[in-house]
């Protein structure tokens, strides 16, 4: 009996590593991709883009803010560029698409918010509203990636 509760302490252990590894990969996540929505969003608000274009240069900036924030790591651990850039496009382009994808959706189909001002309360609010729908449904992608051994936290 203290065998089995030996083996599923650690077990229990693991699935909280995963789990702390998962937060800490979409947090790294968000925070590239996330970086690169809002700047593509507000470049083409300020330049009075029609929306199809400001979400079209959100998401390609999107996944080049998220690039450079896994390659960045990478390249100051020693690796060379077309290492680290395979190894980043393995790892996190499921999770940089999902985050997007999701993050986009927020941002059309909350009310007002494509066709709001840079200085409005209702921008940032739906750019948060967008960010944390990006985390919610990266997570998981993260989870089982990590799990598979696919992707893990530089």
């Amino acid at each position: 009996m203290k065998e089995h509760a030996h083996h599923q302490g650690q077990h229990d252990r693991k699935e909280q590593t995963r789990f702390g590894l998962s937060v800490s990969a979409t947090v790294h996540c968000l925070l590239g991709c996330g970086l690169g929505e809002v700047a593509g969003v507000i470049i083409g608000t300020a330049l009075s883009w029609s929306n199809v274009k400001t979400i079209v240069l959100a998401v390609i900036l999107g996944f080049v803010f998220g690039f450079l924030f896994g390659i960045i790591p990478l390249l100051r651990a020693g690796f060379g560029i077309r290492r680290a850039f395979r190894q980043v496009f393995i790892a996190e382009s499921l999770s940089i698409a999902v985050m997007e994808i999701a993050e986009v959706l927020v941002e059309v189909y909350t009310p007002g918010v494509m066709n709001a001002s840079l200085t409005s309360l209702l921008f940032w609010a739906g750019m948060f509203l967008a960010m944390t729908a990006g985390f919610i449904a990266a997570f998981p992608v993260n989870y089982y990636l990590i799990g598979k051994g696919v992707r893990h936290q530089h």
